[in-house]
């Protein structure tokens, strides 16, 4: 069963369509503050529940790549933020020589493509490109029902129980993939397994006993593997908010 998150979102996860233990983790080893940390580290702009900013910091750490992490409180967002990326939803990364990636799967395919010990950009079945068009379903078709299941109350007409067995739909096609393999391409995790993973657990956690009851058992032993993985763990680890003039904050990644 997957572990549930008691707090409340803010607002649903804003990322733009673009060309993975405990959920309450406290600050471990692999992270620390750092008074001289150096203006050559990558910086990002990150909220620990939203799922895409999660596959954005799980992405760096599995490509070892250790950046200042900036935590936002979407209802207070900072300008330096806003200014580097106008249209103000994390994930945010801003690299050494000042350029910008403002969507969480961009940030995925860059961090991994600087390193990628792991794989993530190689699956052992299929390609990139069929990972890059399995990812495109989640973030479209099953991030709109996800939406309208969980947060029905801001939109206007949405029935949460249609668009629930919308997304069944989707999850009932990933659950004949995890029959087939481990993963959803083959017998170790890549790219898709960690950029889908944390809107499953979103839908999961909107009603974790009618999830639990539902006949989807691939996907629901999948996920508790994507639960109990160090990633999820070391991505979950909680920030205060940041403000300008603080102490930078380290996502170190070993």
């Amino acid at each position: 069963m997957p572990e549930i998150d008691h707090t409340t979102d803010l607002m649903p996860s804003a990322d733009g369509p673009s060309i993975p233990p405990r959920d309450d983790a406290s600050t471990g080893n692999d992270t620390e503050h750092d008074a001289t940390a150096s203006p050559e580290r990558p910086i990002l702009y990150s909220f620990r529940r939203c799922p895409y900013a999660m596959r954005a910091r799980m992405s760096l750490l599995a490509a070892e790549i250790d950046v200042e992490l900036r935590e936002v409180v979407l209802r207070d967002k900072p300008q330096s933020m806003i200014d580097a990326s106008p249209k103000a939803t994390v994930p945010v990364l801003i690299l050494p020589d000042g350029s910008v990636i403002d969507e969480s799967l961009e940030i995925m395919v860059w961090a991994l493509a600087e390193n990628d010990p792991l794989d993530w950009l190689s699956p052992e079945s299929g390609t990139l490109e069929d990972m890059l068009a399995l990812i495109a379903q989640n973030d479209g078709p099953f991030k709109h029902h996800l939406d309208r299941y969980k947060y029905h109350t801001r939109y206007e007409d949405a029935d949460p129980a249609e668009h629930r067995r919308d997304a069944e739909k989707i999850l009932n096609r990933l659950d004949g993939r995890l029959a087939v393999g481990k993963y959803l391409f083959g017998s170790r995790p890549a790219l898709a397994d960690f950029a889908i993973a944390p809107f499953i657990r979103q839908f999961a956690n909107t009603d974790p006993d009618a999830f639990d009851a539902m006949p989807f058992v691939h996907v629901q032993r999948w996920l508790d593997d994507f639960l109990a993985s160090s990633f999820f763990e070391r991505a979950m680890t909680k920030y205060d908010q940041w403000h300008e003039g603080d102490s930078p904050v380290i996502f170190r990644a070993a």
